[in-house]
């Protein structure tokens, strides 16, 4: 990574990863060195939107849930996850997946066993495979919960997280600072204070599922 390429050349990061758990800085507050940037803070939003698709797709049915296991954050996911599934009495199938068949494997899997919703966790390369992921939550007629925006607007039925845009012009913030004279090491890593959902209610209709009206009346977006 660019950190270990360089100790003095300041660097701005973007990342959906926990930057302190992945070690590349010390302290969100004060990182240190010549790191600094935006964290998106993709896992500590699993709980809510398991929470969100179970308000969707109410019922005992069991949820799947898609995670990279390479992904820094995977087992925060899979903890975070696994307690909220047992708040709210409903079971996860997991299925771990890296590359695009592995996806097409594991919706199929899901679908055998009976779930009735998908949930698939944060991580910024899932973004190679949306209209796939798009296109299989259509095949097997499953409400899917994913971290980013642009899943809904792909058609997928609702997605939750944080706005990769507005991450990105905070990052762009940041290179305009340090270029005016600020220490990398002295500026916090900024988070999201807002984040997005947004339905997709056509996609609802189309899986005969009635969005509760007090969600639709807190989305960001509704896309009929």
């Amino acid at each position: 990574m660019a950190k270990a390429a360089t100790a003095t050349l300041p660097i701005v990061f973007i990342s959906d990863v926990d930057p302190v758990n992945a070690g590349i800085v010390t302290s969100l507050n004060r990182p240190g060195g010549n790191v600094t940037g935006v964290s998106l803070l993709g896992s500590a939003l699993e709980a809510k939107r398991l929470g969100l698709l179970n308000e969707i797709v109410s019922g005992t049915a069991p949820i799947g849930v898609l995670l990279d296991p390479g992904f820094p954050d995977a087992n925060l996911e899979l903890r975070e996850l696994q307690d909220a599934a047992s708040a709210i009495k409903r079971q996860i199938i997991v299925e771990r997946i890296s590359n695009g068949p592995e996806i097409d494997t594991a919706y199929a899997t899901v679908a055998r066993q009976g779930a009735g919703a998908l949930l698939i966790a944060q991580n910024a390369s899932f973004g190679n495979f949306i209209d796939q992921l798009a296109a299989l939550a259509a095949r097997y007629k499953l409400p899917t919960m994913y971290p980013q925006r642009e899943f809904a607007e792909a058609g997928c039925i609702v997605s939750y997280g944080a706005d990769f845009a507005a991450g990105y012009r905070q990052a762009g913030l940041y290179v305009g600072k340090i270029l005016k004279g600020a220490k990398s090491a002295e500026l916090p890593i900024m988070q999201p204070t807002k984040f997005e959902l947004v339905i997709n209610l056509k996609t609802a209709k189309a899986l005969g599922l009635t969005v509760p009206d007090k969600l639709l009346a807190t989305a960001d977006e509704v896309i009929e």
